[in-house]
């Protein structure tokens, strides 16, 4: 039997967690669950089917910061002590648009191909060189409404620009979504990379969405990505981006939702449980 792993990073919104583990709870997978250190009380999760845990080490996660990829690497690293022929890197509050036999289907059609996500817009270039091009402090309080601490970073960013600094010129940065879709032989490249990518991208901004588009494309894994040229099949995700914002997606997106190719969908919540169904029941039918 070819497995599956579901890498799961969730910190509230329990019984839409229980949700997806439903959709997912298949003998075909073990699923791994990373609850962030902050979460007092660990909420009562259960699989009939799939494999479950939830994983010991725990990170205390801040938006932005290395933090956020030191909670998938926690995940990568338990999840690797088995093999599996695809890791699925979800949050807590996703639901899956395809039944368990479509997806696994898929992959096992597609064998090989790493479902990375790399964006392409205008000014992506200069993104990239602001979030890691420079050193930003204060990294683990970049949602910290601080007007003090906002105004020291940018005056420091600013310096270093004025200065002529720009640190790591010689990489080739790439972004994308930081939900994926990858192989064990991926996996194990990230794994033995980890420390290097702690060293690069410390004190950067947004890492999540860069180190591992990063060492895909500097890898002999950049042969296999599914789509270098549109992130959102790229990576086989239909994520709800709005001007710039990430919105949760509502019953008005119903339609969009259940005639995309999409695995998965981020994100949802649970103030409209009839739609959460809704969504269930479709993709149970595909």
């Amino acid at each position: 039997m070819t497995k599956h792993a579901y890498l799961i990073i969730a910190h509230n919104e329990w019984g839409l967690l229980q949700t997806l583990l439903d959709c997912i709870d298949d003998a075909r997978n073990d699923i791994f669950v990373h609850i962030d250190a902050k979460v007092k009380q660990l909420p009562e999760l259960k699989a009939c089917n799939a494999g479950l845990q939830i994983i010991e080490e725990r990170i205390d996660v801040h938006w932005g910061d290395w933090t956020v990829c030191e909670a998938e690497y926690a995940l990568f690293r338990v999840a690797a002590k088995g093999e599996y022929a695809y890791y699925h890197l979800l949050s807590g509050v996703d639901l899956p648009l395809k039944s368990q036999d479509w997806i696994h289907d898929f992959c096992a059609r597609n064998e090989g191909k790493e479902f990375i996500g790399f964006s392409h817009y205008d000014g992506l270039d200069e993104e990239i060189r602001r979030k890691v091009g420079y050193q930003h402090i204060f990294p683990g309080d970049f949602k910290n409404r601080s007007s003090v601490k906002r105004l020291l970073r940018a005056a420091f960013i600013r310096l270093q620009m004025l200065c002529g600094y720009r640190r790591n010129r010689k990489v080739d940065f790439r972004k994308g979504t930081q939900w994926v879709s990858v192989t064990d032989g991926f996996v194990r490249e990230l794994i033995a990379q980890e420390s290097y990518c702690k060293t690069l991208f410390n004190h950067t901004f947004c890492p999540d969405e860069i180190y591992k588009q990063t060492v895909c494309w500097n890898s002999p894994f950049r042969e296999n990505i599914f789509d270098p040229d549109n992130e959102g099949h790229g990576c086989m995700r239909a994520i709800g981006w709005k001007d710039g914002q990430l919105y949760d997606w509502s019953r008005a997106e119903m339609d969009y939702l259940c005639n995309c190719d999409a695995m998965f969908a981020r994100k949802f919540n649970s103030r409209d449980m009839d739609f959460i169904g809704d969504i269930v029941k479709f993709s149970e039918r595909k």
